[in-house]
């Protein structure tokens, strides 16, 4: 039998043999900590690096008007010495970037850093440089399509926006400043972002990556290094990075993009109605549950809506299947909806649920895409003033609830003889007390008026009709 004095010197060996056999604490803790760490960052480098190739930078050249004495934007100096003679021309050089979607050469962008553009120059991340041209351009959403020629080019993959999660770990990548394949990482802030007054159709990626002038059209993609939206606008009072940049979803960006590849153009669906949302006291007075949904105030005649037999005072809670929370929502997943596609939609009218099929028209050409009538094909009083068709899509956009028919002025020219008399943002409805329907009629009658004719117009200037005389030539 060991005596308490042995048992007690073996215990002590054993016990100091078992401490030197274990790793130290600091040593144990850098082993657990470094090592997952050490492969996060690998991974996410791994990630940046293979996603960089695939954003350029692109520089646009423009010319622009300037004023080369400030005196000459005084009203006053403006009525006797007119808009253009003070004014000399000048190139300008703007920077963005771009991403490469296809091996054919397609490249996304926002169309902000292309519009206008009279010469366009992609840089490829090794340093190389092509020349591009415009594909399409949709200024609702900010997305442009250009093309390189080139045909062996490293292609992003496309992620789904439609499952992206608050919180979630993203990429900015582009060319801030000019200072090219800059990433950097932040999260998801929010989804869904609207009513920004960016664009017309916003529903955008919030996050606080880094986003600065020049990242405009660059990559958002996610920690498996897909495309997840296309980097547009950043809201700042510095003009700098302040933590809020906004992102437009892929899934809105692959479908513009396919639209203008393959179309041409872009098709949005149309239901051919005015919406507004909801407030604690609409939904009282409309006997709601709450104050989710689309309120329509208006539906066009003739329109998909009144054949599908929705009525002014519907409220619109879910759109083939999904959810409407409010009007932008529905305005968005409307837009994406194939015109000629039946869809399903249940509304409350009256405080009774009911469901309804609607097929969806094609949304009418947007302003200032339509061809506008050229300055010079009258030599009349109308010489140099340019329109386009009044659409509903106008008229709502305009606040004007009334049904109007006619042409809206996009621009008049310096050496028009309309000039100080229209203005632009008039809605021309009668000419020499004829009603226009359209582009049409406006053409075939002004064609018709001799350059010694006075010209009787009936405007909508704002929300009031007014009878207006241009002077003859």
């Amino acid at each position: 039998m060991l005596s308490k004095k042995r048992l007690f010197s073996l215990f002590s060996t054993f016990a100091l043999v078992l401490i030197f056999s274990l790793p130290t604490a600091s040593s144990y803790a850098e082993e657990v900590s470094t090592d997952p760490l050490a492969a996060i960052g690998d991974a996410m480098a791994n990630v940046a690096e293979k996603a960089k190739q695939v954003v350029v930078n692109i520089s646009t050249t423009k010319t622009v008007k300037q004023q080369t004495n400030p005196f000459f934007d005084d009203p006053f100096f403006k009525r006797f010495f007119g808009e253009g003679g003070q004014q000399q021309k000048r190139k300008v050089t703007n920077l963005g970037s771009g991403v490469i979607v296809s091996k054919e050469g397609y490249i996304l962008t926002n169309n902000h850093v292309i519009e206008g553009a009279e010469d366009i120059i992609v840089k490829l991340s090794g340093g190389r440089e092509l020349k591009g041209k415009i594909v399409g351009m949709d200024s609702r959403t900010d997305i442009a399509v250009i093309k390189v020629n080139d045909t062996n080019l490293p292609v992003i993959s496309w992620g789904d926006s439609d499952r992206l999660r608050v919180g979630e770990f993203v990429f900015a990548i582009g060319n801030p400043f000019g200072l090219s394949s800059t990433i950097t990482m932040g999260i998801v802030s929010a989804l869904g972002r609207s009513g920004m007054g960016i664009t017309d159709y916003e529903d955008f990626i919030q996050t606080d990556a880094a986003i600065n002038p020049g990242n405009s059209g660059g990559a958002l993609i996610n920690t498996r290094g897909e495309l997840i939206g296309i980097n547009t606008a950043i809201l700042s009072r510095s003009g700098g990075y302040q933590g809020i940049g906004f992102a437009i979803p892929s899934n809105m960006v692959k479908n513009i993009m396919d639209s203008i590849i393959n179309v041409g153009k872009v098709t949005r669906g149309w239901l051919g109605v005015q919406i507004q949302p909801l407030n604690a006291e609409l939904a009282k007075q409309f006997n709601l549950p709450d104050e989710k949904g689309a309120l329509i105030v208006e539906i066009v005649e003739g329109g998909p809506s009144e054949k599908a037999g929705l009525q002014r005072g519907d409220v619109i809670v879910e759109f083939e299947g999904r959810k409407i929370e409010n009007p932008a929502q529905l305005k968005n997943i409307v837009a994406i909806t194939k015109p000629g596609q039946e869809s399903s939609v249940s509304i409350i009218r009256d405080g009774k649920a009911m469901t309804l099929k609607v097929t969806a028209g094609e949304l009418p050409a947007e302003e200032g895409k339509k061809a506008p009538t050229p300055a010079s094909t009258f030599d009349n009083s109308m010489r140099g003033v340019s329109v386009q068709e009044v659409t509903d899509e106008l008229l709502q956009k305009m606040g004007i609830t009334k049904k109007v028919r006619g042409v809206v002025i996009t621009s008049i020219e310096e050496n028009s003889p309309a000039l100080g008399i229209l203005n632009r943002g008039d809605i021309i409805m009668e000419i020499n007390r004829k009603t226009l329907s359209g582009l049409k009629d406006y053409n075939e009658i002004v064609s018709t008026i001799d350059k010694s004719q006075s010209i009787l117009l009936l405007v909508l200037r704002g929300k009031s009709s007014i009878f207006i005389t241009v002077p003859a030539k």
